[in-house]
């Protein structure tokens, strides 16, 4: 047929393609949010062909994500094996011996006007502050291993912080798949071989299964993976590669059993050619190994990984590929990419999850109220863009700001050529301490504020403003400060009694 026919009464059906978290949250989020608008949702995948599924931490948006689905918080930790995550410890990354956490919250409060790191600034400089992380409470909580949900009530210095979760991300899709099926989601098994366009237009028409069978829709969204089979097998969206400031373009993942209680954040470990993680679930520990290629070969990043394990491994070590960058496109005609077909940055601050649940998201505010409309595919894209592009800045921002010199990856990282939007935003931090503001992307003051000091980027001064309060009175503002979170952190319990309390897992 010459024109598609079904896509200009609207979108009536959509056909995902590929299961995995990518598809069966994208499957989940359209069959509550779009389906009751008389929209079809079906999902195309095989069992023959593996998920990649090493990235279980997450950021607190997810708790949201969720949240609108109307998903039970301790019953989707109870079958994801999950625990709570504040933050993510780094260990070596500004020099060897280096420890700190990048929470999921505020660092104290503004006091008269002035934002509460340059008053930390001010007094740090003369020795009279102490580290910026005692006056975070959920760095404080992450390292006596304690939790309790928020407070509403923003008067709470409880109301100072988000949480996430760490998670198995194999259990999440399974525990996806059975919500989206329970909300009349149609999974069809079997393997895509080939994929057949409208003639002389971008829109695909149907995908060709392995057995002869043929199956269309109005749109696809394309959750294949790192091949993307529609949007850069069938329709050539192009890839912009960045790699030459992300240069790590191998991981090798293995578990291994619990060597004690949970901890409630995940640990991002410098090594020689890359990094190592280390995630808490209820029932293992996640583990990895993302190393560039050009410094250190397959087997001895493996070796190096199981030499460094806090317990036996239960399994042979998993090897993934990969190339840091995006789609130059992720909506083309009527094909959508999410996930990993839509590109990928390596999991250092556990985005992976986040950037699909923002690609969903944008999709169903421009979910097309009619025939499929190439504006609200460039929207789409340019909000897209935007989201790894920031991503992209603050993942390189760990790598370059570091005086590690001890091996030739260091040292490639530490001297590389940088975007000129990071460029931009260092050299504001470095003269004045301030941090650069956006209406839009992930990573907010908090977040940024942790890697520059964590690292040693170190402003020159400090906003005047922070000179208006009197040193003594600045003085015991902070010393409180310090002293109302220590408090509250000792009264919580243990991150471990509320999981049995919260959310207890079944023995694996």
């Amino acid at each position: 047929m010459h024109e598609n026919a079904r896509a200009r009464d609207g979108v009536r059906e959509v056909s995902i393609i590929g299961g995995g978290t990518a598809g069966w949250m994208t499957a989940a989020a359209l069959a509550r949010l779009i389906a009751p608008l008389g929209v079809k949702v079906r999902l195309i995948e095989s069992d023959a062909i593996g998920t990649v599924g090493v990235g279980e931490a997450t950021l607190p948006h997810i708790r949201f994500f969720n949240e609108r689905l109307g998903i039970d918080e301790a019953e989707f930790m109870a079958a994801t094996q999950a625990t709570i995550k504040l933050g993510i410890e780094f260990r070596g990354w500004g020099r060897e011996g280096d420890s700190y956490i990048h929470p999921f919250g505020d660092y104290g409060r503004e006091a008269g006007g002035v934002a509460f790191h340059q008053l930390w600034r001010r007094l740090h400089a003369e020795g009279k502050a102490g580290r910026i992380c005692d006056y975070s409470l959920p760095v404080v909580m992450a390292e006596q291993d304690r939790f309790a949900p928020p407070a509403a009530d923003p008067r709470s210095v409880m109301s100072s912080f988000s949480y996430a979760y760490q998670m198995d991300a194999t259990l999440y899709a399974r525990f996806l798949r059975a919500f989206a099926e329970g909300l009349g989601v149609e999974r069809v098994e079997g393997r895509i071989v080939d994929a057949a366009l409208v003639p002389d237009t971008d829109h695909v028409d149907h995908v060709i299964l392995e057995d002869g069978r043929r199956i269309g829709g109005d749109l696809f969204v394309d959750c294949s993976g790192f091949r993307g089979l529609l949007i850069e097998g069938a329709l050539k969206a192009g890839y912009e590669d960045w790699s030459d400031v992300l240069p790590c373009d191998r991981a090798v993942a293995v578990p291994c059993d619990s060597a004690g209680p949970p901890s409630p954040y995940t640990r991002a470990t410098a090594r020689k050619a890359g990094w190592q993680w280390r995630i808490p679930l209820q029932h293992r520990l996640g583990n990895g190994y993302v190393y560039c290629s050009d410094h250190i070969g397959d087997q001895e990043a493996a070796d190096d990984l199981l030499s460094c394990l806090d317990a036996a491994p239960q399994a042979e070590p998993r090897f993934l590929r990969f190339r840091t960058g995006r789609r130059r496109r992720q909506w083309v005609g009527n094909t959508v990419a999410l996930g990993l077909s839509a590109g990928f940055l390596e999991p250092l601050e556990s985005t992976s999850i986040y950037l699909i649940q923002a690609g969903i998201t944008t999709l169903v505010e421009l979910f097309p109220e009619g025939p499929v409309d190439p504006l609200d595919a460039a929207e789409f894209d340019r909000v897209m863009a935007l989201e790894y592009e920031r991503v992209r800045d603050f993942l390189v921002l760990h790598y370059f700001a570091t005086e590690r010199d001890d091996s030739p990856f260091w040292d490639r990282v530490r001297t590389m050529a940088i975007p000129d939007s990071l460029s931009h935003k260092m050299e504001l931090f470095r003269r004045r301490g301030s941090v650069v503001q956006y209406k839009d992307g992930l990573f907010l003051e908090p977040s940024w504020l942790a890697v520059y000091l964590g690292q040693r980027v170190v402003p020159e001064g400090h906003d005047p403003l922070a000179d208006r309060m009197p040193l003594d009175k600045a003085e015991r503002y902070l010393a409180e400060l310090r002293s109302q979170i220590r408090r509250t952190v000792d009264a919580l319990p243990r991150h471990e009694d509320f999981l049995k309390r919260h959310c207890p897992a079944a023995a694996a």
